[in-house]
């Protein structure tokens, strides 16, 4: 049963561009399908988090790890009595926006397109929402409701001047209140995120034999999730085992967040989903105990996988990747792809050819970048 603060679609702000609405759909159900339909989440496919696209089939990709956290965040959703489709739709687009080759991507596009206004890969989430996907024949972009949109743009909470020039110019058409918080739909993915980030990547880093699982046994919260699996089940084969332990970690996680979220629910008694963007502070989190022990396994990970000679060498290689394809297609536009050409006539300046070319190579999945700069630069 929905809660007075839950998203009600009935009540939708609307879209930039007014449609005639589904019989058969909500708005929000809309948004999620539009979502997935998208050339852009199909990309996530080939982008990969922290190992990149070839090093092995089973590491996690942006597309995987999306499908986890919608999978989460429908749980916590379901559980609070929000709306599910809209914390869903923010759940599959959070990621829309990132680089080929994870952060490392991100980090060196920002740097260089540091004079031309920067690079977030939340904002180019909403770029690509709003204006890079050309599918359809009356509007740029999706045409989002408002509420999907916000939820994309501020789930990590307001967001703070400078703004990103991608948020600047869209808030500028369809004002998304940048300044105040998102819905709980909205809070509700951006917590998912970091539960499911922080489950997929113990996993990926015993897959990569970062670290052994008596390591990982020695960390706060997981010592207690395989103290009981050891109790449990006396004698559990190393693999069994540590799925067990991580399992129950993960449930952790998942039930301290709806615990603390309805108790600051409790405080607040929001009557609308506007009492909850109104609040001043995020009404879905982690609980100060758990936080400080997941800074402890982020701190571990950070270490230990991150930071691990294999990942910072293949991290210096993917950052060349980058560092090589963005001055070239600065200085050779014609190597871009025919249906970027108009864009490229259009612009007024080199920061808005910067902007294009940021936009291509943000597209990029992982291979196709690897094989452009093989094939133009070699």
């Amino acid at each position: 049963m929905a809660v007075p603060f839950a998203s009600d679609p009935a009540r939708t702000r609307g879209r930039l561009f007014p449609e005639e609405e589904s019989r058969h759909r909500s708005p929000f159900q809309r948004d999620r399908d539009r979502i997935i339909h998208a050339s852009a989440f199909r990309r996530l496919k080939h982008k990969t988090q922290v190992f990149i696209e070839h090093e092995g089939d089973y590491f996690r990709t942006r597309l995987t790890h999306s499908i986890e956290v919608a999978q989460v965040a429908r749980t916590i959703a379901q559980y609070i009595g929000l709306n599910m489709e809209l914390t869903e739709a923010v759940a599959l687009a959070h990621d829309l926006g990132h680089t080929p080759f994870g952060h490392t991507g991100e980090e060196a596009l920002d740097r260089l397109m540091a004079p031309y206004g920067g690079f977030d890969h939340n904002a180019q989430a909403l770029r690509i929402v709003t204006r890079l996907e050309r599918h359809y024949a009356e509007f740029d972009g999706l045409n989002l409701t408002w509420e999907t949109l916000e939820g994309i743009a501020k789930h990590n909470g307001p967001v703070l001047a400078p703004v990103p020039y991608a948020l600047a110019q869209y808030d500028a058409q369809h004002d998304l209140e940048l300044h105040t918080h998102a819905s709980a739909e909205a809070q509700v993915a951006a917590l998912s995120d970091d539960i499911a980030y922080n489950n997929h990547d113990l996993h990926d880093g015993l897959r990569a034999e970062l670290f052994s699982t008596d390591e990982l046994a020695e960390l706060p919260i997981l010592n207690d999730c395989f103290a009981r699996v050891d109790a449990k089940y006396p004698g559990l084969n190393y693999y069994r085992r540590r799925h067990e332990a991580l399992r129950r970690f993960f449930g952790v996680l998942v039930e301290d967040v709806i615990d603390v979220t309805e108790r600051n629910l409790a405080d607040l008694a929001p009557e609308s989903a506007g009492d909850v963007r109104a609040a001043g502070r995020m009404m879905v989190q982690f609980s100060p105990a758990l936080w400080s022990d997941l800074k402890v396994i982020r701190a571990f990970l950070f270490e230990r996988m991150y930071r691990a000679p294999a990942v910072v060498e293949m991290r210096a290689q993917v950052t060349q990747v980058v560092d090589d394809l963005f001055p070239f297609f600065m200085a050779n536009t014609d190597e871009l792809p025919k249906q970027w050409r108009k864009d490229v006539e259009e612009a007024a300046g080199e920061t808005e050819l910067a902007r294009i070319v940021s936009d291509y190579i943000a597209g990029m999945t992982d291979r196709f970048a690897i094989q452009s700069h093989e094939r133009l630069i070699g």
